[in-house]
């Protein structure tokens, strides 16, 4: 069954959600949202703790049975960029953004973000050279994956923003394409941070680097899985450039909350706790 992965990690995310708030909670890991609230901080933990969960049933059902159908495509670049992301927010110092991290850098200051930017390009060369057949695609998928990571972790300023990327991207996929198996490939991923999203929009905790650059990563290969010619994924590294650029020069959440229709699509289901 191809949509076991994506069953088994949406249970796990349910079963883990409540613990793992409680733990961070009493941990005293939380941060301030954008309202001023005191929320548990990384939700996005649940992402790759639930995966990993759902992984030993999963694993025992292929090896036993002969089965490919792990839903686990992308999971070398996935998990480590989650570890880079539990890092940055847990050791994460002043400097924000890309020309922050680079200014720390450049001062001769250890930076996590800029840790972050540096392994996360790495991994994705890495992962790309592996699975890529050719040096064009090589390096169009390293560069998608890269630039899908950080663009939604700039979406991350709103509850539930980063996740709606996530699901929009997908329908406009699965959609274009007519084809459900890239959606059942990044299954083990697509259903904890479902149950993440839902978590995030009523703000029972804030998704951290750790979810939002998992987010990220997920959408980068999922783009991979889904377009299989070079200029498809030439457009989607030059849109993502586009989109990335702006977010960093200008704001994102201006554009969004000045736009009626991205406004409202970006407020829908969100609750604000008292």
């Amino acid at each position: 069954m191809r949509v076991l992965p994506l069953i088994l990690s949406f249970a796990s995310a349910l079963t883990l959600a409540s613990p793992l708030i409680a733990f961070l909670r009493e941990g005293g890991h939380v941060r301030t949202n954008y309202r001023g609230a005191s929320l548990p901080c990384p939700l996005g933990l649940l992402i790759p703790a639930a995966a990993l969960v759902a992984l030993v049933p999963l694993g025992l059902l292929a090896g036993l049975f002969d089965s490919d159908s792990l839903g686990i495509a992308g999971m070398y670049f996935i998990l480590p960029v989650a570890a880079l992301g539990i890092a940055d927010d847990a050791y994460a110092g002043p400097s924000r953004g890309l020309r922050g991290h680079g200014r720390a850098a450049l001062r001769g200051s250890f930076s996590t973000g800029a840790l972050k930017a540096v392994g996360t390009l790495g991994i994705a060369l890495a992962w790309s050279a592996l699975t890529q057949p050719d040096a064009g695609r090589f390096l169009l998928v390293a560069a998608v994956l890269v630039l899908a990571t950080n663009l939604f972790n700039l979406f991350d300023l709103r509850p539930g923003r980063s996740v709606k990327g996530l699901v929009l991207l997908g329908i406009g996929l699965t959609l274009g394409s007519l084809d459900i198996d890239p959606l059942l490939d990044i299954g083990l991923w697509l259903g904890p941070a479902l149950v993440v999203g839902a978590l995030d929009l009523r703000e029972q905790g804030m998704l951290g680097d750790t979810g939002s650059n998992v987010i990220g990563a997920v959408a980068g290969v999922w783009l991979v899985l889904t377009l299989s010619s070079v200029l498809a994924l030439a457009i989607a590294a030059a849109v993502l450039a586009a989109i990335t650029i702006y977010g960093e020069l200008r704001s994102i959440n201006t554009l969004v909350e000045r736009a009626p229709g991205l406004r409202h699509l970006d407020s829908l289901g969100r609750v604000h706790r008292v």
